[in-house]
């Protein structure tokens, strides 16, 4: 049994394998691979991905990353292709097949039908004499001189290789077709990206009997009773046509303490603020988040266009929302 700096000396072999297989990638990043991104972004289907073994676990990997990012992709395992999943392959696809030998029989065996699909093929491998690589549309040089593992046998830094010019793909055709934050969100609607990106003030606020509201004509002591059974640290200020005029928070409330002005005596209208924020209804809860965290509040009040009180929003709600 080896000692612990042997341990670390043999991981640290690994890490540099692998790095120096990464970095000989970006002398493969020619001519072949912008034809590779051409047919992609020409593809009026899906792009679908294959791979046997070690490989396909890559290639499952790459079209889940191209799916989350505006190319529409799926792995199909090639040994079940050619028991009927071939059914899946349409004329209006691009298939993308990674062997790091090119020879892999289940591969293989499938070519002669995409052939006659017509179907564009893109290999990645590392051997561009394989009959793979002969018989693609495209082939990308994705070969390492030699493997992590130091028996040669366990695909390491071929397998990494691949990943990473998977991800070049992926991210290439993401630039090029202009997508965004947004699209990002709307594949990932359960992340907490999708929920910074899509969730709307409408979705969380607090509204109607649960939003503190006074008119501007009541004594500070009337919004304190409306401040407290409502616990939102504040109370909305309106108008007699519900309009808002302004909002009385907890901190307005020492600063008028500070003054020893008396709240039975003094109209709420006084120590307000006003005008304050407001925002819409349909504003995304991040953009919320912002704002209160450049004026420094914890509380907005949410109308509609005419100013109207519809609603209240503070900082606990967006956090437990994952508005973070």
């Amino acid at each position: 049994m080896g000692c612990d700096q042997d341990i670390q000396a043999l991981a640290l072999a690994v890490i540099q394998t692998e790095m120096q297989a990464v970095a000989g990638l970006a002398a493969r990043i020619d001519e072949q691979f912008v034809s590779a991104c051409r047919l992609l972004l020409a593809c009026k289907g899906r792009v679908v991905v294959t791979g046997m073994g070690k490989s396909g676990h890559i290639a499952g990997k790459i079209a889940a990353t191209l799916a989350s990012t505006g190319t529409p992709a799926f792995f199909v395992h090639p040994g079940e292709a050619s028991h009927g999943d071939l059914g899946m392959i349409t004329r209006q696809d691009v298939v993308l097949a990674l062997s790091n030998s090119g020879e892999t029989e289940e591969i293989l065996t499938i070519l002669p039908i995409i052939k006659r699909l017509g179907v564009p093929l893109i290999a990645l491998t590392g051997n561009p004499e394989s009959a793979l690589a002969r018989f693609a549309s495209v082939h990308i040089n994705v070969a390492v001189e030699h493997e992590a593992c130091p028996l040669g046998l366990a695909p390491t830094a071929s397998t990494t290789a691949a990943l990473v010019m998977g991800d070049a793909l992926a991210v290439s055709l993401l630039e090029t077709k202009g997508f965004t934050r947004d699209d990002f969100a709307l594949s990932h609607p359960g992340g907490s990206l999708g929920k910074r990106l899509l969730l709307q003030v409408n979705d969380i606020m607090h509204r109607g009997s649960e939003v503190p509201v006074v008119t501007d004509s009541v004594l500070v002591s009337d919004a304190l009773l409306e401040m407290t059974g409502k616990k939102l640290g504040m109370t909305a200020v309106v108008d007699g046509e519900g309009r808002v005029a302004g909002i009385f928070t907890d901190g307005d409330l020492r600063r008028m303490l500070e003054k020893n002005l008396d709240v039975h005596a003094t109209r709420i209208a006084e120590v307000m603020t006003g005008p304050c924020k407001v925002i819409d209804v349909n504003m995304l809860a991040a953009e919320a988040m912002q704002i209160m965290e450049s004026k420094k509040i914890n509380a907005l009040l949410v109308v509609d266009n005419q100013q109207k009180l519809l609603g209240a929003l503070n900082m606990h709600d967006l956090l437990r929302a994952g508005i973070v």
